[in-house]
């Protein structure tokens, strides 16, 4: 298949797009570059530069193409407080321009790249597709409207789109093929375990932890973390799901399935932590700082409904393999 990867010069989308590579598709990648890095862009793949929005008319009105990765998003949570008209446009008014060109030139498959970020506050753990969402940021509230829109596409389509939204947890680790290595490089880092490394490589003088007065084991934040490899693989599956034409599970799904992904085990900040200390023998001075605002105590993910509909399971489940991989990554960064 020929198969469009938005965002393919970011941590995920370059990730997705080397599992596409070695399963034999042709890859065309998508992206501005403004948070993305053309060295990450696998060799294989040809790379367009350019907005989504203005580009994505030529890329599939080019004809032949197979499938969407929509992997191309506004991220930061912070941000998007300060700047939500930069993530309503970025994240939202683009990606109805694609869906547009998608159903102009007809492509049968979009895969989206949503978020946990879309429940707020969940109510219970481990969390379902049928949670309330109440996403407590901008960010979160963008992903949950483009999740609705490609909905009301895929139903309104009669059947010519079928499409999966994955809802990840905290993505970690890195991919290492053969002469390539695809990890989290982010201008501005917000994710716990490339900050803890940081410390390691002498970066920051310490990590913070965002209080220490949870109602969990240590008092601290637990969370899901998914390896980008296995997160990658889920993508491949769904587009599997879409080209077989699975009625019973897209048919039921109005054209649209959602599903959760994550390792299904949480871990606290202490314990990730003393992971990163373990895997670099670094003694990572931490403090305890005031809790942040909107940020629930525990977040992990079932993923019964990939498992179940996609075949999907995670392979990368030990906390110190996880943190192994981004700490080779990190330090190959570093050197270079």
């Amino acid at each position: 298949m020929t198969l469009v990867v938005t965002g393919g010069a970011g941590y995920v989308g370059s990730v997705c797009a080397q599992h596409l590579l070695d399963a034999g598709h042709d890859v065309v990648v998508v992206d501005d570059l403004t948070t993305g890095h053309e060295d990450a862009v696998p060799a294989g793949a040809r790379l367009v530069v350019g907005d989504v929005a203005e580009v994505a008319d030529d890329v599939l009105g080019a004809g032949g193409v197979d499938g969407v990765i929509h992997c191309a998003a506004r991220s930061l949570v912070g941000e998007s407080a300060e700047k939500p008209a930069k993530y309503w446009h970025g994240n939202v008014v683009t990606t109805i321009a694609l869906l547009d060109a998608v159903c102009r030139h007809r492509v049968p498959r979009l895969v989206f790249s949503s978020t946990a970020a879309t429940y707020g506050e969940p109510e219970s753990s481990p969390i379902t597709e049928d949670a309330p969402t109440r996403p407590t940021n901008t960010y979160g509230a963008t992903k949950l409207a483009v999740d609705h829109a490609i909905g009301t596409y895929a139903a309104a389509s009669g059947g010519e789109l079928g499409a999966v939204s994955l809802r990840y947890f905290n993505v970690a680790g890195a991919h290492a093929g053969a002469g390539s290595a695809l990890g989290e490089r982010h201008t501005v880092e917000t994710h716990l375990i490339p900050l803890v490394l940081q410390v390691a490589l002498g970066q920051r003088d310490e990590i913070a932890i965002f209080g220490d007065d949870w109602p969990t084991a240590d008092g601290t934040c637990v969370r899901d973390y998914i390896h980008v490899d296995d997160l990658a693989e889920a993508h491949l599956l769904a587009l599997d799901l879409l080209a077989r034409g699975d009625a019973s599970v897209i048919e039921k799904a109005g054209g649209h399935l959602v599903c959760n992904l994550g390792n299904g085990t949480g871990f606290s900040v202490l314990e990730v932590i003393e992971a990163c200390r373990r895997v670099t023998g670094h003694p990572i001075p931490a403090r305890v700082a005031p809790r942040r605002t909107g940020d629930p105590g525990v977040l992990v993910a079932s993923s019964a409904r990939a498992r179940d509909e996609l075949g999907w399971k995670p392979t990368h489940t030990d906390l110190d393999g996880i943190v192994a991989d981004a700490w080779a990554f990190a330090r190959s960064r570093a050197a270079g």
